[in-house]
């Protein structure tokens, strides 16, 4: 069979190296083989005509935007905790909590800017503002975030202006939620299937994955004595994210299987097991601080193994076509039955 040779499913003959599409899997690939049918041409693989990718594969840097996303997440949710803290009493956790948000976003944004290649690019997107566009809705809510919590971490810094640093903090906690879970809207709203199938619970797994950073660094820098909300936040995040992402890959069958796999697999399975471990450690430390700094540290790690497993399962759906092709002819059969 010839390179530009289809068969009537649009599918090419297997190429050396990869995984063909046999009988035992034709259903899960859209195959339509009945059960003990003999092939008369070669096992076949979803690909596409002339070698050209069914999409795209994000042109982003998976340094550059996975860490816009963890830092964006470790930001939002930190200005939380601040406010928590500072309207509670407790100015040892809400002084980490301040400096945390303004170092991540501020990191967040150096990240998307490089990725961007000018900063020119990112002001062109406060052009305008479309509420139908996740990018631009998030590049407003970052140009009134930003301002936010680098004002309440320098009043903390320097002692002075409470009364304007406490105004910032509790702005910046009411920002703080959607600066965390806006770029799972944003992955969500493009075309790559594992992103996108993930629609309705990605939000969630990005909102428990941003409580457990911002909880991580605030076990790690916070006083034992003050950091109890932070342990009630770790657990709370643990909770939300795992239970979110399990429901997610259960419910998007095959757009799941890049989660499971390869890179993305690796880093998932590493951030399942650090932050149920920071989780449990965070339960029972106490006011051991060597146990807090270790539940710290496994929170923070998990929640960036999370983020970058996500971007590099999207980037294997995309470059795959059955993860695009498959999904779509199960909607089709669906609407036709």
């Amino acid at each position: 069979m010839s390179e530009s040779d289809v068969t009537r499913d649009g599918v090419r003959g297997a190429r050396p190296g990869r995984e063909a599409v046999t009988g035992t899997d034709a259903g899960r690939r859209g195959g339509r083989r009945g059960r003990g049918e003999r092939p008369v041409v070669p096992d076949a693989e979803f690909s596409s005509y002339y070698g050209t990718p069914v999409l795209n594969k994000p042109p982003w840097k998976p340094l550059d935007i996975a860490g816009y996303l963890y830092l964006g997440g470790l930001a939002g949710a930190s200005s939380l905790l601040a406010a928590g803290g500072q309207l509670t009493g407790r100015p040892g956790l809400a002084a980490p909590a301040k400096l945390g948000a303004a170092g991540a976003v501020s990191l967040s944004l150096a990240a998307l800017v490089h990725d961007l290649g000018r900063p020119a690019r990112f002001l062109n997107m406060l052009r305008v503002f479309k509420p139908t566009s996740p990018m631009s809705v998030g590049s407003w809510l970052l140009a009134g975030y930003a301002p936010l919590t680098l004002t309440a971490a320098a009043t903390e810094v320097a002692g002075r202006y409470r009364l304007l640093g406490s105004a910032a903090t509790v702005a910046s906690a009411v920002l703080g939620p959607a600066v965390a879970t806006y770029t799972a809207v944003l992955l969500a709203d493009t075309a790559v299937p594992s992103w996108h199938e993930g629609y309705r619970e990605l939000p969630f797994v990005f909102a428990g994955s941003a409580a457990t950073a911002a909880s991580g660094l605030a076990l790690a820098a916070a006083p034992a004595a003050q950091a109890g909300p932070a342990r009630r936040l770790a657990v709370l995040g643990s909770a939300l994210e795992l239970a979110a992402f399990h429901t997610m890959k259960r419910r998007m069958g095959l757009a799941a299987e890049p989660f499971e796999r390869g890179r993305a697999g690796a880093l998932v399975r590493a951030a399942e097991l650090l932050t149920a471990g920071g989780a449990a450690l965070a339960l029972c430390c106490g006011r051991d601080r060597r146990l807090a700094l270790a539940a710290g540290a496994a929170l923070l790690t998990g929640s960036a193994a999370l983020r970058f497993g996500v971007f590099h399962a999207g980037v294997a759906s995309a470059e795959d076509p059955a993860y695009t092709v498959v999904p779509q002819r199960e909607r089709l059969a669906g609407r036709d039955g």
